[in-house]
């Protein structure tokens, strides 16, 4: 018989499951849920830009494009990046598209870290960065943010996590889970701790387009940022597309050569169809991005009101469309908080340890829902509230 415990890699082995997915499991065995977990649009993708992918399909463009992507589609991006942040990448040598962000980050780790490398994480943060690291066979090294700092990284932080085995900063701001963002000013003085080292930021901005009341600012505009940071973005968030999977990177061309070779390889390219409707997003879809970021900021000023209302002290966030309340005076552990409320009164939200052991008396609640899923939401957590 074959033995898997020696087949399986030791890497893989030792890599911790999603701490979110335990939680969807339990949703999907229940019924009448009232679920607040999930990191995904409520919105149907725009019809104009579903339009553009049917006409691809009608049109018989079912086969393999550039392994880096249309070259139409990467004009559009570089445009896209210059028009909304200004940015400027060449859209040949500088740009890849991906099979949605997380490709991107996978091709953005394992193209720069060696075995015994570190790489700093900022938690809490999506669940990710870490794993990837480790099975790249380097070492995260979690620099733990906290309220008081509203979930910034804060260049003392960063100066005291650097060694001389660093090779990578994790930037993951706007940020999921607690919804802070960073401005200019805290990131100039984050490029000043590392101007001058050989230390590559890969900084995950798919939230960029979801902010509230402060224009989002990307490290790379930053003097001297550019050609030691590799972006991540996609269209998932912004343009409510998480099905399509469609993500970028950009960075510096000796950079993207190396990615290159590993999406290559393992993906070819991101899918057709998707990448024409990318397209058609990218060049009319300003408006679909003003209208449900609109939408997600009144939900948002809702749910912290409700949260308020109830005894539940939070963080406002100013970035993604994640609430991470503090519930940590109702003497229950955040797993322990989020079972009682999911089995006692079929409320489904994240603990925050899913995203770092510094989540720990914290939840994570997401409002990429309707008005009405949220009050019904705050109404069964008031009653679980009211038990404790």
């Amino acid at each position: 018989m074959i033995n898997y415990d020696k087949i399986i890699s030791e890497r893989v082995r030792q890599t911790k499951p999603s701490g979110i997915r335990k939680f969807f499991d339990i949703l999907e065995s229940m019924d009448d849920v009232i679920s607040l977990t999930v990191g995904q649009p409520d919105f149907v993708t725009p019809w104009h830009i579903r339009e553009a992918g049917i006409t691809s399909l009608e049109n018989g463009r079912t086969y393999y494009t550039s392994n880096k992507g249309l070259v139409e589609l990467r004009e559009e991006i570089s445009k896209y990046l210059n028009r909304r942040f200004g940015l400027d990448y060449d859209p040949v040598t500088e740009l890849i598209v991906t099979v949605g962000g997380s490709e991107a980050i996978d091709l953005a780790i394992r193209s720069v870290v060696n075995p015994g490398d570190e790489v700093i994480i900022v938690e809490p943060a999506f669940v990710c960065y870490a794993p990837i690291a480790a099975m790249s066979g380097a070492t995260p090294v979690i620099i733990n943010t906290k309220e008081k700092d509203k979930f910034k990284l804060t260049p003392e932080a960063l100066k005291a996590a650097i060694t001389e085995k660093t090779k990578m900063l994790v930037l993951p701001f706007p940020n999921n889970p607690t919804g802070a963002i960073l401005e200019k000013h805290e990131l100039e003085a984050i490029a000043d701790v590392i101007r001058d080292t050989n230390i590559v930021v890969l900084s995950d901005e798919i939230y960029s387009e979801l902010t509230y009341g402060k224009k989002h600012t990307s490290i790379v505009s930053i003097p001297g940022m550019k050609e030691r940071t590799i972006l991540v973005s996609g269209f998932s968030k912004a343009y409510a597309m998480t099905g399509w999977r469609m993500g970028y990177l950009a960075a510096p061309k000796e950079l993207v050569a190396e990615m290159f070779k590993i999406h290559q390889y393992a993906i070819m390219c991101a899918p057709t169809v998707s990448q024409f409707a990318a397209i058609e997003a990218l060049r009319n879809g300003d408006d679909d991005i003003e209208y449900m970021t609109g939408e997600y900021n009144g939900r948002r000023k809702i749910l912290l009101k409700g949260l308020r209302n109830i005894g539940i002290d939070c963080f406002e966030p100013e970035g993604a469309f994640y609430a991470f309340p503090n519930i940590s005076k109702f003497g229950l552990s955040s797993e322990e908080f989020c079972e009682r409320l999911l089995y006692e009164h079929k409320v489904g939200l994240v603990p925050g340890t899913a995203f770092g052991e510094c989540g720990e008396g914290f939840v994570r609640i997401s409002y990429a829902y309707s008005l009405e899923h949220i009050q019904k939401a705050l109404s069964k957590i008031k009653e679980f509230i009211d038990t404790l």
